[in-house]
């Protein structure tokens, strides 16, 4: 079957079409198209939702065509339409929804409405035979709006048993960005200063928040605030690009030792047989090192995956990805075809089985 996925919690508009073969289960994209926001966003240091509305208005049509062009198939051939409808900014997200009905019903295709973390859960499924990854799961999602670590038992069963308290750990890359004077997004800025930290510059030390609590949760925000109590005692530092690179290096280093430790521990306790990193954070190369090398060390036998590059931040494909697993697990298939007026769209949608 082919599916027809669209994304635009955030400040992307994604648009891909995925062939599964449905014998074994594996996903081939045969289209991934994005059109980004970032430059439009960056001049305020964050994405203004009624700004990345506007764009999706723009560019939801042109990106489908494309995706439908790039596949080489035409509307005929698809089975399935699956749009993000939550959670996310909810101008944006209307932008998304309202189209992929409207398409859905001058189509007469079934639509379908996909949580945008199970998105990026499933986006380590692409390009894969999907029986490869095994049971139990657990999954560490790391973005800009969450960190959790999700434990599943099966596909499309969520138990969260760990999640940040306060700012998720992508915000807290984008604040701290903000903070030493580097550009929007602040994830692979921090990375770039931090690849050029040398152990003979400044020695920065920052707090490690939560890391021996007895639970699986997470909080950056003390972390955040650390750095910039840090800078405003050194704001003429600010000039040093040593500086910089050292406060980034121990910033991402401290956030990378909470992520990893926590993800052990809840390995060591509810044993999974795989460890999945998913969300624009999993990007991060120094998070898919440092655990790989911790699993590889203390958990050998469990399986560790991060999705490809293509499938990491924000995209359609993931969205279509996961929607192959619910088609699956619904009995009513044909009421889909009238989701074109029952899909809601809500902002502050919760992960559920």
């Amino acid at each position: 079957m082919k599916i027809l996925g669209i994304e635009t919690s955030c400040d992307e508009t994604a648009a891909a079409i995925i062939e599964v073969d449905e014998k074994n289960g594996y996903i081939k994209p045969l289209s991934n198209v994005i059109s980004s926001q970032i430059k439009l966003h960056a001049k305020w240091g964050g994405v203004v939702p009624n700004l990345a509305a506007r764009e999706h208005l723009k560019n939801i049509l042109p990106v489908i065509t494309a995706s439908l062009t790039e596949a080489k198939i035409s509307q005929k051939n698809i089975s399935l339409i699956a749009v993000t409808h939550g959670p996310g900014l909810i101008p944006a997200l209307l932008v998304g929804t309202n189209a992929t009905k409207t398409i859905s019903y001058v189509w007469k295709k079934p639509l379908m409405g996909i949580h945008h973390i199970e998105g990026h859960i499933y986006a380590n499924f692409i390009n894969k035979n999907c029986n490869d990854i095994k049971f139990p799961i657990l999954c560490l999602v790391v973005s800009g709006g969450h960190t959790q670590l999700v434990l599943m038992k099966k596909h499309l069963d969520y138990e969260i048993i760990g999640e940040t308290q306060d700012d998720a750990a992508g915000e807290a890359f984008d604040k701290v960005a903000r903070i030493l004077g580097l550009s929007y997004p602040g994830g692979p800025e921090i990375a770039k200063q931090a690849e050029k930290f040398k152990k003979s510059s400044y020695a920065i030390n920052l707090p490690r928040p939560m890391i021996n609590s007895k639970n699986f949760n997470f909080s950056f925000s003390g972390l955040k605030t650390a750095v910039l109590y840090t800078v405003k005692k050194n704001e003429k530092l600010l000039k040093d690009p040593s500086f910089v690179a050292a406060v980034s290096h121990e910033f991402q280093q401290a956030v990378v030792d909470v992520l990893v430790a926590k993800t052990i521990c809840a390995a060591q306790k509810h044993k999974p047989k795989s460890i999945l990193l998913a969300g624009g954070v999993s990007a991060n190369k120094e998070l898919q090192r440092q655990l790989g090398l911790a699993i590889q060390e203390k958990i050998p036998h469990v399986q560790f995956s991060f999705p490809e590059i293509a499938y990491q931040m924000d995209n359609a494909a993931m969205i279509a990805a996961a929607a192959f697993f619910r088609y699956q697990k619904i009995t009513g298939k044909n009421n889909l075809l009238s989701n074109w007026k029952n899909l809601k769209t809500d902002a502050n949608l919760k992960l559920s089985k």
